[in-house]
């Protein structure tokens, strides 16, 4: 491929990723509410939004239980990449392999398990039960992401601290947490989507008392894409990139010497 056909085609890639979201946030500031045509520019379908008190209330409950998943999912996640790679047990090849089983596992085999386990220890469904249920989905994502980290990590510094008089908790504060630190920021973000756009799992197992986002998108847009549809996922859309350029302005972006 020549230098020409490598930018048609990186352009038609990032067209075909791109087009469909830009065409969302475009049309969240057109002033028609049924009509694809373009009527004209209004910010009324983000003042309508924001005078929706269900809607808020639905979206404060996803963000509250996105953040509660992934900081769960982050630290487990973690300490398994770690004990993977600094111990050996009995099971621990079984354990690596469940990792990526769950990874590659269809969520609607997850979400059926979890009901029924849900279920056959007679657990109401709401809040808890939705943790628990993104938590389980998010952790092997972070256990991936730390491990691929931890692996490249040099032994000899474990071994040298060790020497000096250092216990393994001290270890893993002062010398694992600080060089894994992008890792598990990554795993943190990547679980916070995985959270804050389930919809399979969420559907199983939220209850009557607990709605969140996606299944409130969900039931919205079965009647029709609604222009203050398109304003939730732009404003989300925000929200994500907001969450991804302070993560990396302060953790991945060196500073000069």
């Amino acid at each position: 491929m020549n230098k020409f056909t490598k930018y048609i085609y990186t352009t038609c890639v990032y067209i075909f990723l791109y087009l469909p979201i830009a065409v969302v946030i475009i049309f969240s500031f057109n002033n028609a509410k049924h009509s694809l045509v373009w009527q004209g520019f209004t910010l009324k379908w983000y003042t309508a939004l924001f005078h929706d008190a269900a809607l808020l209330h639905v979206a404060w409950h996803s963000l509250l239980l996105g953040i509660l998943a992934a900081t769960g999912a982050t630290i487990i996640g973690t300490l398994t990449a770690v004990s993977l790679f600094r111990y050996r047990f009995f099971g621990k090849k079984i354990l690596h392999a469940l990792i990526f089983i769950l990874i590659l596992s269809p969520e609607i085999v997850m979400a059926i398990s979890l009901l029924l386990m849900y279920s056959f220890l007679k657990v109401p469904l709401g809040f808890w039960t939705l943790l628990l249920a993104h938590t389980t989905l998010c952790i092997p994502f972070v256990a991936v992401t730390v491990y691929s980290r931890v692996t490249t990590l040099d032994t000899d510094i474990f071994e040298a601290a060790m020497d000096l008089g250092a216990t393994d908790f001290t270890i893993f504060r002062k010398i694992i947490i600080p060089l894994l630190l992008p890792a598990i920021v990554s795993g943190w973000l990547l679980s916070f989507t995985l959270s804050l756009d389930d919809v399979i799992i969420s559907y199983f197992v939220s209850g009557p008392t607990f709605d969140i986002l996606p299944l409130k998108i969900y039931s919205m847009v079965r009647l029709g894409v609604k222009p203050e549809v398109n304003a939730l996922c732009t404003l989300l859309l925000a929200f994500t990139l907001l969450i991804v350029i302070t993560g990396y302005q302060s953790i991945f972006k060196k500073k000069p010497k």
